[in-house]
């Protein structure tokens, strides 16, 4: 057997005893350099007796930079292991209570009335998804609700107001249309001879006259608004009906410096459309115009374009009179409601009812000192299928 020489021998296990017995050629070393090179002995109990298995290990080897390496390991792992665990909780904090706070803000904007508000579900298939689509489901629903809860409360006090109107429609030009005759009869029986007198007579007559004919007139437009529509739908060219509505304030708007224009851009559709129902729209848009210039000049035009490629056709009624303060541009198509002293709040109803019985929409905007634009737009008419 060869001799072999080993580098310092130490116990892995414990150090014996000072007078342990160890087999010849090894002696212990009871301390060692970190890093250099070693031998470690494991004694093993046999039938034989004691055996030892030693281990020869290199500097880079030595049982100190081996547990270094391993706790260096395990700190890895470690650290690697609450890195992936940060990064998951930070996808879960970020991705479930994010969709929860857009919930949060939903239900306070229909709280307030905002039907239109719609939450994203950037095309998440979880349950977050689910319920973020059932929410804007719900929303929907709610808004067709509340349209269908608007139109059966409209209908059930144009009933009201129809069969009111009616009553006081009949109490009311019962004595007017008296009160009418009479003047006749006094103008062409009881005129004075002094032609002083007579002209004094002929002038009161005719203001009381044209005072009934005011009321009389307001009663009609009460009525129209109150009544449902009987439409009589036919093909209709927007631009001769708006040329036939202008041209009967002519006289008016020279007389009052107001310079009148009709504008088409490009060819406007025919709508399917009531002609007198129309036109008495434009005619009250074209009467707030004027007077909302006051006969201190200015203009007043009608342009008619179409949109949407054609399946609609776009009115559009401009003014540069006053304007209309922002806070009360919104309410303008409301009935009874005016900006005018001696208006009754009923010309822009009936125009808004009138775009309503024909499926269209009616908008506004206006600036005060510079004039206001009402917008109509109105379904095109069908083209006959081959």
């Amino acid at each position: 057997m060869k001799d072999v020489t080993l580098p310092p021998l130490r116990s892995a296990v414990e150090l014996p005893a000072e007078n342990t017995a160890l087999p010849e050629g090894m002696t212990i070393v009871r301390q060692a350099t970190a890093g250099e090179s070693g031998a470690f002995y494991f004694p093993v109990e046999t039938t034989k007796g004691r055996q030892y298995v030693i281990v020869v290990l290199g500097s880079d080897n030595s049982l100190a930079t081996i547990f270094r390496r391993q706790a260096r390991q395990s700190l890895l792992y470690t650290l690697a292991v609450l890195l992936v665990t940060t990064c998951l909780t930070a996808i879960v904090v970020w991705r479930f209570p994010r969709p929860i706070k857009s919930l949060s803000i939903g239900a306070r904007r229909i709280a307030t009335g905002d039907f239109s508000f719609r939450v994203q579900t950037s095309g998440r298939r979880d349950e977050m998804g689910e319920l973020t689509e059932l929410f804007n489901d719900m929303i929907v629903k709610l808004d067709r609700t509340r349209e269908l809860e608007t139109q059966l409360y409209n209908a059930e006090k144009a009933v009201v107001v129809s069969r009111l109107a009616s009553a006081i429609a009949h109490e009311i030009r019962n004595p007017l249309n008296y009160i009418n005759l009479t003047l006749d009869h006094l103008r062409a029986t009881f005129a004075p001879d002094d032609p002083r007198k007579q002209e004094k007579f002929n002038s009161l007559t005719t203001q009381l006259k044209s005072e009934v004919a005011r009321i009389n007139t307001r009663i009609t437009e009460f009525l129209n608004y109150s009544r449902p529509a009987a439409l009589e739908p036919q093909s209709l060219d927007l631009v001769a009906t708006a040329r036939d509505a202008m041209r009967i304030f002519d006289p008016q708007a020279s007389e009052c410096n107001v310079k009148t224009r009709i504008d088409e851009h490009g060819p406007v559709p025919r709508v399917t459309a009531d002609a007198e129902s129309l036109r008495s729209a434009l005619t009250n848009l074209i009467i707030n115009g004027l007077q909302a210039m006051d006969g201190n000049g200015g203009s007043l035009s009608i342009v008619l374009a179409s949109e949407d490629e054609g399946r609609r056709a776009r009115i559009e009624v401009t003014d540069t009179g006053r304007g209309i303060a922002p806070e009360d541009i919104s309410k303008v198509f409301e009935p009874y409601y005016s900006t005018k002293e001696t208006g009754t709040g009923l010309g822009l109803a009936i125009v808004r009812k009138a775009v309503d019985d024909h499926h269209g929409s009616i908008s506004g905007k206006s600036k005060v000192g510079a004039g206001t634009t009402v917008t109509i737009i109105l379904p095109a008419e069908q083209s006959p299928r081959a």
